[in-house]
């Protein structure tokens, strides 16, 4: 107890460290794992459960709904805070009028849920605080967002201190389990958990990115738990502390001061908690991903298969293009959902990096426009990923030209690095206009949106230009513009998708998951400038689908090796190599770590999906150093009465039958004599 008391005490110290550090070092970064690793270990595993276990309980549901109640729909005890004037909303609630709407329809506002709006109206001003607070019953599930706007015609008092969360969860003693962030690095997303402490555990972004650990918590207590999401595509901050009730959360963009000029809003991140209850950890996070697919990922989102089609290539005509196109298969059109067009459509000065902002096609190569090759593909039944980065422009660009006749549209650093300002109205418009433009003229399905530079910098610059004073209020305006941005472009184009690229996984939170998919979730995967992948892709692919897989059953990558092994180790949910596509669709249903492997090549990593306990796969990767040639498995998810068959995927004329109870307890031992190997493992309900 002692020592885990002495390094609470360094962790808070390092965490304090990491706060006053420069918002986009790699000091920072380094700072909060070190602080991290003092109370975590990533050694973590599960023990198996059956398909009971897993189901959502009524009396999860009660709970949910009860501190649902108490907390968020309630005038006494709100579940959120935040200082006007220096008066706390929390201690000075007689300053307020609050009122609790009426709760609306099941997916009248957001699909599975049902949503109130309580209104709170400050007595001695003009701000006004609407919560948005939304339950989904079915999936013991709450979340809420505070949005803050100023009705007077001056300004208004000093808000501080906003925080989305400042509430106490009742679990009892907890731990946390949490993943990486992306820095990126082979270990991007592996799985953490640490015990909690008295003292907190102040968790932060990196420069306004998702670098050391990702906004999604899984809160383990003795009494209760719950999983905890923070949308907030920016700098975002949440606390954790143990009290002698539960876990003290608080969440909040990290930096917030200032007052609301006339007509002016603000908000809060998102908050969400899905609550679950039993001694498996493994139930929280298997809940948060069925409410995730049912009730958070945009309409149309699925499994998908993307290819190249050669365009960046600087021999590239449109008449080739479209002969590329033509000449395709059959076979190989219908196995794929979507060309893959990144960086190097538009035209390029010395390289694409120094070009971006010229959002339209190069036309030396494309003299009649881009609309022949998107009709040629989608008379092939294949649509269009077209790759941008709205929020950077390089010098003398189309972009860039415009935003420097308008002062607040640009941040600029210096000549090569800058930051397109959503946070101003009218460059939000342009901005919108632009992308807009290149969906409709180019036939865009999938719209991949890249932001590389660090934005807390640039936010805090224009602070101080453009802020009068206040803290923070650029990325608020920010990041609610970014939102209001992609929330227009899918709106006025009916079945666009939308690709979560930022320079990997770095903008990865709930939010985002709303309106996206990152289908590219960590440049560690990059090539070097010679075309070659890192000597260790493959197990770095196979622990990240591992770790990302806990919080996102759509997420995307590609490790470009050649072989059968690295093929299987393709097996993405979104992915870029075609085939197993029948494995692949196993990926949005329940997941079950079955080793922890992590990166190390001396022991097998094993993860097993599943469709409601009737069918799925076991995915095991047998790596280049393991000498043992058996492999025990032990599925988890399972009815214990139900009879399967099980077969390996290369063999599949050998069916084994076995009960459920059998598969998750005895289990069947697999003989893998081929390294290194990755095998397939399939079972079905009889």
């Amino acid at each position: 107890m002692r020592m885990k008391t002495l390094l609470s005490l360094l962790q808070v110290l390092l965490f304090l460290i990491s706060s006053i550090a420069v918002s986009d070092s790699n000091f920072k970064f380094m700072v909060d794992r070190a602080a991290l690793d003092l109370t975590s270990t990533t050694q973590v595993e599960f023990e198996p459960m059956d398909a009971a276990q897993t189901a959502v309980t009524q009396a999860e549901k009660d709970s949910c709904r009860s501190w649902y109640n108490e907390n968020v729909l309630c005038t006494d005890k709100p579940a959120y805070n935040f200082t006007v004037g220096g008066k706390s909303l929390r201690k000075n609630l007689d300053d307020w009028d609050i009122s609790v709407g009426a709760e609306g329809r099941e997916d009248e506002i957001y699909c599975g849920g049902k949503t109130t709006y309580i209104t709170l109206t400050h007595k001695h001003s003009g701000l006004v605080a609407t919560v948005e607070a939304t339950i989904y019953e079915e999936y013991a599930t709450c979340e809420w967002t505070v949005f803050i706007n100023n009705t007077a015609a001056e300004n208004s008092p000093v808000i501080k201190d906003f925080y989305a969360a400042d509430c106490v969860l009742p679990t009892g003693k907890a731990e946390v389990y949490m993943n990486k962030g992306s820095e990126p690095a082979a270990e991007d997303f592996q799985l953490m958990k640490s015990h909690l402490s008295f003292l907190p555990m102040n968790l932060t972004a990196n420069g306004g990115r998702t670098e050391s650990v990702l906004p999604y918590f899984n809160l383990h207590g003795s009494d209760a738990s719950a999983t905890l999401a923070v949308g907030w595509s920016g700098q975002w901050f949440t606390s954790l502390a143990q009290t002698f009730d539960g876990v003290k959360i608080k969440a909040k963009q990290e930096t917030f001061s200032g007052f609301l000029k006339a007509d002016e809003s603000i908000r809060s991140p998102l908050v969400t908690l899905t609550f679950y209850s039993g001694d498996n950890a493994l139930k929280g996070f298997n809940c948060y991903r069925r409410f995730t697919v049912d009730c958070v990922y945009p309409e149309g989102t699925k499994p998908i298969t993307t290819s190249g089609v050669g365009i960046e290539w600087p021999e590239s005509t449109i008449d080739s293009v479209v002969a590329n196109i033509n000449s395709i298969p059959d076979w190989f059109a219908e196995a794929v959902d979507y060309y893959w067009v990144d960086a190097g459509w538009f035209p390029i000065r010395t390289n694409w990096g120094d070009s971006v902002g010229n959002w339209f096609v190069d036309p030396k190569k494309f003299d009649r426009g881009f609309a022949e090759v998107s009709q040629a593909a989608h008379e092939k039944g294949i649509g269009l990923i077209l790759w941008h980065e709205p929020e950077r422009c390089s010098t003398g660009t189309e972009v860039y030209n415009e935003c420097i006749k308008h002062d607040g549209w640009l941040v600029e650093e210096d000549e090569e690095r800058n930051c397109v300002n959503l946070a101003n109205e009218d460059c939000l418009e342009y901005i919108t206009g632009i992308m807009q433009r290149s969906i409709t003229q180019n036939g865009v399905d999938y719209l991949r949106i890249d932001s590389i530079p660090e934005p807390l910098p640039y936010w805090e610059e224009a602070d101080s230009r453009w802020g009068d004073g206040r803290k923070g209020i650029t990325e608020n305006h920010y990041v609610t513009n970014l939102y209001r941005m992609l929330d227009t472009l899918v709106e006025d184009n009916p079945g666009l998708m939308i690709d979560n690229c930022c320079s990997g996984g770095k903008r990865i939170d709930v939010e985002m998951a709303r309106r996206s998919i990152p289908l590219w979730r960590s440049d560690y995967n990059c090539m070097d400038e010679n075309g070659k992948s890192k000597p260790d892709i493959l197990q770095a692919t196979q622990s990240q689908t591992y770790g990302l897989s806990f919080w996102l059953p759509y997420n995307g990558t590609c490790a470009y090796v050649d072989g059968e092994y690295a093929d299987r180790t393709n097996i993405i949910c979104c992915s870029q190599k075609i085939g197993y596509r029948d494995i692949r669709e196993f990926m949005v249903g329940n997941y079950y770590p079955l080793t922890n492997g992590g990166l190390d090549t001396e022991k097998y990593l094993a993860m097993q999906f599943d469709t409601d306990a009737k069918e799925g796969t076991a995915l095991i990767y047998k790596r280049e150093n393991v000498k043992d040639s058996s492999y025990k498995l032990r599925l988890s998810g399972l009815e214990s009465d139900t009879v399967y068959e099980v077969y390996d995927y290369d063999n599949p004329d050998t069916v084994y039958e076995m009960k459920g109870s059998e598969l998750m307890s005895d289990g069947m031992t697999l003989t893998i004599n081929e390294t290194p190997k990755a095998v397939i493992m399939l079972y079905k309900a009889k």
